[in-house]
């Protein structure tokens, strides 16, 4: 498999489940939407599916490719803690979360999705150029 093989290969997954969805169901294939229904009780076979299929990711691709995905962490537990909940805040102020505005959202033209990616991505890019200065 090429360098970025497995990478197409996740996004196309990730473009089709999203797709599936939304046909099939009707719904956005947003994370933090499909978490904070199921949390409420709402829909609760198709959310729990769902949150299942994402944590059985590794599971499958230890059973394709033989090994665990590799995931090396390079920040301390407290900046984890802090980007989670800065991410999980984020995402409820923006009415959604990456996956549902920038996989589904865009796909729609939706201009809300727009501005929101637009919004992560700066964000995105400032808080890098930060920590890289903070950290050299």
């Amino acid at each position: 498999m090429t360098a970025y093989g497995a990478s197409l290969a996740g996004g196309l997954l990730i473009g089709l489940s999203a797709a599936l969805l939304l046909v099939l169901n009707g719904r956005v294939a947003g994370i933090s939407g499909i978490v904070g229904r199921l949390s409420q009780g709402i829909q609760v076979p198709v959310n729990a599916a769902f949150v299942a299929g994402l944590l059985c990711g590794p599971v499958v691709y230890r059973a394709v490719f033989g090994q665990w995905p590799e995931a090396t962490i390079t920040t301390s537990p407290a900046l984890l803690i802090a980007g989670g909940l800065l991410v999980g805040f984020g995402s409820r102020m923006g009415s959604g979360c990456t996956s549902g505005h920038g996989v589904v959202g865009l796909a729609r033209l939706s201009p809300r999705s727009m501005v929101a990616v637009a919004t992560f991505l700066g964000a995105a890019i400032v808080t890098v150029g930060i920590m890289r200065a903070i950290g050299s």
